[in-house]
């Protein structure tokens, strides 16, 4: 199937070489915040993937969703889209996939509420890193800070991954994570088994997946959850991949 995201605008991602006028954009209004305060231009992105939905296999991806009120808002207004297309008799697949985008703290600790709502999730790691360490990855003065390997990320995504394994809910990581080879096994060993990431890393990291054993990967990856020193986290991954 092909996943389209709702509009990601904001922060980094402008349209239109539009300038935010925003403190912090990161933190601002961006994505699905953005898409709900606007709801014409909602309303018409969802019709067109509804109706391209009829013509191939569709999944629609929410970005950034935060608590319930915004999921509740959202599957309100893909509702109404439906309906929209329904009232004018133009076909679309009745069965589309809705799914949510795993990238705020509170998303991850909270994550039975999108399990019960969603079809598929998505764990999008570039911001979800970025919000739980406080640290902007565009800001060269802190961007060394930036490490997927802290305790704290690592728990919050084997959080996700072990409750969307439990309730059967479809889960796959994309952003830098997801292509750095080095993490395959680890993530592998968390229970992953979905990647999303850009074409040029996918050889490499399909030939660790095959050249794995999940036997072996999986002791190790719940004892790199218990670490709390990051230089320890570092060392087990480098044993993890000899």
């Amino acid at each position: 199937p092909v996943t389209i995201r709702t509009y990601d605008l904001g922060a980094d991602k402008q349209i239109n070489d539009a300038v935010t006028t925003a403190q912090n954009p990161a933190l601002g209004l961006r994505a699905i915040r953005l898409s709900l305060s606007e709801p014409q231009m909602f309303l018409a992105q969802l019709r067109a993937l509804l109706r391209a939905s009829h013509y191939g296999k569709l999944r629609i991806l929410i970005p950034m969703l935060m608590n319930a009120a915004e999921i509740n808002q959202t599957l309100a207004f893909i509702a109404q889209a439906r309906q929209e297309l329904e009232d004018k008799f133009i076909p679309y697949d009745r069965d589309v996939k809705i799914g949510g985008m795993i990238e705020i703290p509170a998303a991850a600790l909270a994550i039975q509420t999108f399990t019960k709502r969603f079809d598929f999730l998505s764990i999008g790691t570039n911001d979800l890193i970025q919000y739980t360490l406080a640290i902007d990855r565009s800001d060269d003065t802190v961007s060394h800070l930036y490490d997927p390997l802290h305790p704290a990320v690592i728990n919050l995504i084997a959080g996700v991954i072990k409750a969307c394994n439990k309730s059967k809910t479809p889960v796959a990581l994309c952003g830098e994570m997801a292509g750095d080879v080095s993490l395959t096994r680890l993530l592998l060993g968390l229970g992953l088994r979905q990647f999303s990431m850009h074409p040029a890393s996918l050889l490499e990291v399909k030939q660790r997946v095959l050249k794995s054993n999940l036997c072996n990967l999986v002791p190790l990856a719940n004892r790199m959850l218990r670490a709390t020193d990051a230089d320890k986290l570092h060392a087990m991954l480098r044993k993890l991949n000899d």
